[in-house]
């Protein structure tokens, strides 16, 4: 058998209806109809189309959820995801581009409860600042 790498992954050829569990890392590129619960760190790649609930330790979506995500430490949407669902979160990184249809908790990392002074950790990966009206486009 080949060396194992620790990263599983479930290719855009693989369609799962029922629970998911996962102890590391696991890159879902299929389709999954159902819960994925895990402590470990997932990844939905850009063909991936998830249609349920996920409770994970870190979340990457480059694809499409839909579903309620709840994630322990660090949650990333990338430019051309799709979440439609509520999301919480210790650590949120929404990159430009990224389509999110709900509500967001940024939650402390301490799993304590969050004193006045507190705010969500504000991530910019791109190099020019954007002009607010493009990242919300004009309402008509």
């Amino acid at each position: 058998m080949a060396e194992h790498s620790g990263k599983d992954i479930l290719s855009s050829d693989v369609e799962i209806k029922g629970s998911i569990k996962f102890q590391k890392e696991l890159l879902i590129d299929g389709k999954v109809e159902g819960e994925i619960h895990s402590d470990g760190v997932l990844t939905i790649g850009e063909n991936a189309d998830i249609r349920g609930e996920i409770k994970t330790k870190s979340i990457t979506v480059f694809g499409k959820v839909q579903g309620n995500i709840t994630v322990g430490e660090r949650c990333e949407l990338k430019s051309r995801c799709t979440l439609q669902g509520d999301l919480k979160a210790a650590r949120l990184v929404i990159e430009e581009g990224a389509t999110f249809i709900g509500k967001s908790e940024v939650t402390s990392a301490a799993g304590g409860k969050a004193g006045a002074n507190s705010r969500p950790e504000i991530v910019r990966n791109d190099e020019s600042p954007a002009p607010a009206k493009a990242a919300f486009g004009a309402r008509g």
